[in-house]
């Protein structure tokens, strides 16, 4: 058997309607649309999400609470027993210290050192913020810390 001597089965398919191509097709002049109304011009009809006047269902359900502040800063969060685990004593920690690491993804990204952890280490920090705790620990430590 060869790919020229595959055909459909009989009477499964069919060929499609050509509308449009004169009276004698049958389907000419109103191309098979009926006379005048909305559903026979072009456009014309209702929307998917039409239902026969009544408040349609998108408009009955409730709508989502609060809003999106699309103005929010994401920091790459690094906690205190990891620097500890990681860093020597004297080094200093920024985002190319951290990317080299693995901790964070990007360099550029602004990171957050938390406190969860002990730090005996003495660290000089070099990020965009730290948390109380976590400032705490590290001067404690006779590290310093300076926010980028």
């Amino acid at each position: 058997m060869q790919l020229h001597d595959l055909s459909p089965a009989p009477g499964s398919t069919k060929k499609r309607k050509r509308v449009g191509r004169g009276n004698a097709s049958g389907h000419g002049t109103t191309s098979g649309r009926g006379d005048k109304g909305q559903k026979s011009r072009a456009g014309g009809g209702k929307g998917p999400g039409f239902e026969g006047g009544q408040n349609p269902l998108a408009m009955r359900l409730p709508k989502l609470p609060g809003f999106k502040n699309h103005w929010r800063q994401e920091y790459e969060i690094v906690n205190v027993g990891r620097l500890e685990a990681l860093f020597a004593a004297g080094d200093v920690v920024d985002g190319d210290a951290l990317k080299a690491k693995g901790v964070i993804k990007s360099a550029d990204a602004p990171v957050k050192v938390l406190g969860d952890g002990d730090l005996v280490k003495t660290l000089t920090i070099r990020v965009a913020k730290v948390s109380g705790a976590a400032r705490t620990k590290i001067e404690a430590a006779g590290g310093t810390v300076e926010l980028a």
